[in-house]
């Protein structure tokens, strides 16, 4: 069986006696875009810190690209929760920065071409000049996400990074990077809580159990065509019994199934699931 663009093989972290996970087994291929759901204590943000190369499993081994991932680099690049930008740079510097650092050999006024570029797909080429402390929350999540695709990453990771923004700005920035994200074909892995955010992104959804010694217990096809609108996303046959299976998995099974390892269980076969409407739903939509 030919090994995934990104393969994630067996990895583990343990925190003290027990492990937060172990024997994690996963693979995103090139142009894929994969999202992680689980509860909080899964390991569901050390699982992206180990993609970036900024902590190192205890066990197991990440490959991308037929390469081993033992560090940071730039063919990946990490959205935050937070905006993590340099207060003293403007929204066009702090852009630039990432740019120069990925391109050390491009003049200076080729790099801010390049940022101003990036930040105009984002809406914010009137707002270059502005620091931080003068942008909006959005705005500020705008300029993380520029900086992040300035440097044209093989990866793109984002962990949570909606999750701070009131509702209209976080649906609107979800708009802003399912767009930018399928015009460019960007492999990216996105975890989240926000179960319509995964339905209108990913291609597949890795269902995690609680933690600790969590695993993926299924892997979510999903299965609604592309282009997503959220504005009519839900009347998509297919749709409910997409979310109401996720939903079931989060409040019950994600629970019940903690710590389980069911007899001949093996990671590396994680089960692939394609929930499907009902008569009713094809009826309703």
């Amino acid at each position: 069986m030919p090994r995934p663009w990104l393969s994630v093989e067996g990895i583990a972290r343990r925190y003290g006696a027990r492990p937060v996970f172990r024997d994690l087994w996963f693979g995103v291929e090139r142009g894929e875009f994969v999202a992680l759901i689980g509860h909080s204590g899964c390991g569901k943000t050390t699982i992206l810190n180990i993609l970036a190369g900024l902590e190192a499993p205890d066990a197991g081994t990440i490959v991308m690209d037929g390469r081993e991932v033992s560090g940071p680099a730039l063919d990946r690049a990490v959205i935050f929760q937070s905006h993590a930008l340099l207060p003293w740079l403007s929204a066009l510097g702090n852009v630039a920065f990432a740019v120069r650092s990925r391109h050390r050999a491009w003049p200076r006024a080729k790099a801010q071409d390049h940022a101003r570029r990036v930040l105009d797909l984002v809406g914010l080429a009137e707002a270059a000049g502005r620091k931080p402390a003068e942008l909006s929350g959005g705005m500020k999540q705008r300029v993380g996400i520029a900086r992040a695709l300035a440097i044209e990453p093989s990866l793109l990771l984002m962990d949570e990074p909606f999750s701070a923004l009131d509702a209209l700005t976080r649906g609107t920035l979800q708009d802003e990077v399912l767009r930018l994200v399928s015009d460019a074909g960007q492999t990216a892995f996105m975890i989240t809580h926000d179960v319509d955010e995964a339905i209108l992104l990913a291609d597949r959804i890795l269902l995690m159990t609680n933690g600790p010694d969590a695993r993926v217990a299924e892997v979510v096809v999903n299965t609604l065509p592309r282009p997503r609108d959220r504005q009519t996303i839900h009347r998509t046959p297919g749709h409910h019994a997409l979310r109401n299976h996720i939903v079931d998995f989060l409040v019950a099974r994600s629970r019940t199934l903690a710590g389980a390892r069911p007899e001949g269980w093996d990671g590396r076969r994680v089960p692939e699931v394609r929930p499907a409407a009902s008569p009713i739903e094809e009826t309703i939509s």
